[in-house]
């Protein structure tokens, strides 16, 4: 397991490309055969990937990180196919998950392994971890059963679907909430206006960008702001202090996940565009 830990928000102005990068961003999370964990200190979040294939993966505790038997023993995990058809057995129940299908494992749910369908078109698994401290039930949401809403507008190239499964309105959790958007065609810009907000951590990971295409991630306090390049299946840590918008070089999707103090998808503070630098 990897441990990140963040810059505050006077000393990441400071910090040269490569710096911003180690700091904010995740490569490589899904190694075929392998799962990918980094534990981030901003909220205590854990991000990770399985790509199973020829045999199930289990998920681990950290032992030294986590000083946990069983990796859910004090979190909730919410996780999101983004492959292939695959399963995710945990305490015994195997749940089948489809491309954006997004299940939620509570606090004290045990033996969680990850196992494909298709070699040739494998499950890929993402998940985001942060700590719990009730106890709210295993639920899978198919993509068709998240709540969708249509913002933006063609005009401003950022008309686009936001899916939240894992809400105050969804599937129960203690601090999680989790999501896809996905961006119409002609569209490139996400949350524009940005927004920050304090009482919670967010975490990106941007998907469906081919290997040419890239997304342009702007982070960083509202009057002084930073840009990270960010490919395919890539993800970006998002302290309570950052603004997080992007645009890309074609359309793409991908998934958010928050964890803090506040529950309410509204909770943010708005920037006005005129005070970006």
């Amino acid at each position: 397991m990897e441990v990140r830990t963040t810059p505050d928000d006077v000393s990441y102005a400071r910090l040269s490309t490569q710096e911003l990068r180690k700091a904010f961003l995740l490569q490589d999370l899904f190694v075929p055969d392998r799962v990918s964990t980094v534990y981030c200190d901003a909220d205590r979040a854990i991000v990770g990937a399985a790509v199973p294939l020829a045999r199930p993966l289990p998920l681990e505790a950290g032992k030294k990180e986590m000083a946990s038997e069983f990796f859910n023993e004090r979190r909730e995990t919410g996780i999101v196919n983004i492959g292939g058809p695959g399963f995710v057995e945990a305490g015994g129940v195997k749940h089948p998950l489809g491309d954006g299908d997004m299940l939620y494992l509570g606090k004290g749910v045990k033996d969680i392994r990850f196992s494909g369908g298709d070699p040739a078109h494998p499950a890929q698994f993402y998940f985001v971890s942060f700590p719990a401290h009730t106890t709210y039930p295993t639920s899978l949401a198919r993509r068709a059963d998240a709540e969708a809403a249509a913002l933006g507008s063609a005009s401003g190239a950022n008309s686009r679907t936001i899916r939240r499964y894992i809400h105050a309105g969804g599937i129960r959790s203690c601090q999680l909430v989790m999501g896809i958007t996905e961006l119409d065609e002609g569209s490139v810009w996400n949350t524009m206006p940005p927004h920050t907000h304090s009482r919670r951590t967010e975490v990106y990971m941007y998907y469906g960008l081919p290997p040419e295409a890239v997304a342009l991630h702007l982070m960083g306090k509202p009057d002084e702001t930073r840009s990270l390049i960010v490919r395919n299946r890539e993800v970006v840590l998002s302290p309570g202090w950052s603004i997080h918008a992007a645009a890309g070089t074609q359309k793409y999707r991908f998934v958010w996940a928050m964890g803090g103090e506040n529950q309410e998808f509204s909770d943010m503070d708005s920037v006005n565009i005129r005070e970006l630098r």
